[in-house]
């Protein structure tokens, strides 16, 4: 199976990058997937308190519209994060809006928050039965009312999902970012807890806010303890960047959101500012160019509870997390940390 999983890598590698992408998830829906082992029991640890058998999560935007959580979850990833989905579904930006940055190790999105749209997404989501699974949420680029876009897929999806992202931190929908300041910010926690206390609490429902790397000097404490005083569990950093570090390939002045190798040192930085900023008082999940044990580890010892990765699939396939996890247990016991979490912030 491992030889059959390696020869669709390559093909994938060759074709169109959406095609390619649309090819994986047809796999996996067939079963075609990898199997993860046993996990390593030192990396069992937590997330805004639930459970997660490993660090190691899917980053949404592979899984858009819920089709693939089942068959990732299986390949090992210790949770899955499916989405961006919106109310109503939307064909996204034009095509190519997708860019494979072979010589850089990177990926160049335009893809507009594409997908089938919040009743298809969650009539799959209600179909999970265990896993850890996170629905990340949106608004459409036609909407008339973006926040509460957000509110509605709160309620279509409560009792679906093991936990909710708020995204706003998309480059490729104009004006999306703009809820990350104060005011805009202020107006969004505040409709979306008041949405979420009025639904029912059987359990343990996070939700995390989601943001651009691309941030000035104060944003970073705003978003911290506006965060804070409206409930919610934390915050995963970064989203794609829009800025543009040297890089070789011939796609490098595509517009859209950078993503995989050349963010890592960008993300992880930002990351470190909110650790210092939050001071123990929000879960942080770190994402951004992981494609190895010592990325994730670095993005932990920074501050990050969890890791997500996806650009790196694109080059080494859904087999990727079963390497990551075995560099990061290696990693954790030669510094002499027990768990997982001991090693958070250790930086």
């Amino acid at each position: 199976m491992s030889a059959l999983h390696g020869l669709v890598t390559r093909a994938m590698r060759v074709l169109d990058p959406e095609d390619a992408h649309t090819l994986a998830i047809r796999a996996l829906e067939a079963g075609l997937g990898p199997r993860g082992g046993p996990d390593d029991p030192i990396l069992a640890t937590e997330m805004a308190g639930l459970s997660l058998p490993n660090p190691v999560g899917l980053a949404p935007g592979f899984d858009k519209n819920a089709q693939a959580f089942g068959p990732m979850l299986k390949a090992g990833f210790g949770f899955v994060e499916c989405g961006t989905v919106t109310p109503k579904p939307q064909a996204g930006n034009p095509r190519p809006r997708l860019f494979r940055l072979t010589e850089d190790r990177a990926v160049i999105n335009r893809m507009g928050f594409n997908n089938e749209g919040l009743e298809a997404f969650a009539g799959r989501l209600a179909r999970r039965r265990q896993g850890v699974v996170g629905a990340n949420v949106g608004a459409n680029k036609d909407s008339e009312d973006r926040i509460g876009d957000y509110v509605v897929c709160l309620r279509r999806l409560w009792g679906m999902a093991s936990y909710f992202t708020l995204n706003i931190s998309s480059p490729n929908t104009p004006g999306l970012r703009a809820l990350q300041t104060r005011a805009a910010l202020e107006e969004l926690l505040g409709r979306v807890a008041e949405a979420r206390d009025a639904l029912p609490r059987e359990g343990l429902v996070p939700m995390f806010l989601k943001v651009a790397p691309d941030l000035e000097d104060g944003e970073v404490e705003t978003i911290v303890e506006t965060v804070a005083a409206h409930g919610l569990s934390g915050i995963i950093v970064s989203n794609t960047t829009v800025g543009r570090p040297p890089l070789k390939s011939r796609f490098r002045e595509e517009a859209g959101g950078l993503s995989g190798a050349p963010l890592m040192g960008l993300s992880t930085e930002v990351l470190g500012r909110f650790a210092q900023a939050a001071q123990g008082r929000l879960g942080l999940i770190g994402a951004g160019g992981i494609a190895s044990g010592a990325d994730a580890y670095a993005k932990i010892r920074a501050g990050a509870c969890a890791v997500q990765l996806y650009s790196a699939l694109a080059f080494e396939g859904p087999g990727l997390v079963t390497r990551i996890k075995r560099e990061l247990a290696a990693r954790l016991r030669a510094d002499g940390f027990a768990s997982v979490r001991d090693a958070v912030g250790a930086k």
